[in-house]
């Protein structure tokens, strides 16, 4: 399997899975504040805000299982270390929400999506790690934990990448990171960018496809 377990002793790496991080879900429009005599009241942030003084506020936070993305380096020293969520891959990738098991089209999915779709990393059930379904790191989704916070619960770290997977897992987050807009057919001429159109209304000629 792709996965090793390291001793509770060892240095947090990149590629390491934790299980129990809190992911804190706040909502800026309707936040409970605490103030005079404890009380806590429904406000918005912009009106908590006033000052640079920090707001005591009622939050929301579930334990879910995450991953680090901080490079090694970083996460022996920084104040903060940032991981993403880690959920089942039905619920990461939605072409694999209602497929059957079967294998040839699990293949093509996990496989070519693999280098199309850059919001995720693919993690396979591996019992020792209680993944008993197939697993999927949402990029989208980060969470920042304080290093020593972190350290302090290196007994939740259930496992981390392998060699092979940790170099995979890097180029995917440098793949994620380093996306940039662009619309496809902006190198199309005005032929090309007709038959574009007839599947892709949207796609709106530039100036120089409209003067060619």
């Amino acid at each position: 399997m792709i996965y090793e377990f390291p001793k509770n002793d060892e240095p947090i790496r990149q590629g390491d899975i934790f299980r129990q991080i809190p992911h804190v879900d706040l909502s800026l429009g309707k936040l409970p504040v605490i103030i005079d005599q404890n009380r806590p009241v429904l406000t918005t942030w912009e009106k908590a805000a006033v000052s640079d003084d920090p707001v005591l506020a009622i939050v929301s936070a579930k334990p879910v299982n995450a991953i680090v993305i901080t490079q090694d380096c970083d996460a022996s020293r920084a104040e903060d270390i940032t991981l993403c969520e880690i959920r089942q891959f039905r619920t990461v990738e939605r072409r694999s929400a209602d497929m059957k098991s079967n294998p040839e089209k699990w293949m093509r999915l996990l496989t070519q999506q693999a280098r199309i779709n850059q919001k995720w990393f693919y993690l396979p059930p591996d019992p020792h790690l209680g993944f008993t379904d197939k697993m999927g790191v949402d990029f989208l989704v980060t969470l920042r934990v304080l290093r020593l916070d972190l350290e302090a619960l290196r007994h939740q770290r259930k496992g981390r990448l392998n060699d092979v997977a940790l170099a995979h897992f890097r180029e995917r987050i440098a793949e994620f990171y380093r996306r940039y807009p662009y619309d496809e057919w902006y190198a199309l001429d005005k032929d090309e960018l007709k038959a574009c159109q007839k599947d892709h209304p949207g796609s709106q000629p530039y100036r120089w496809q409209t003067t060619a």
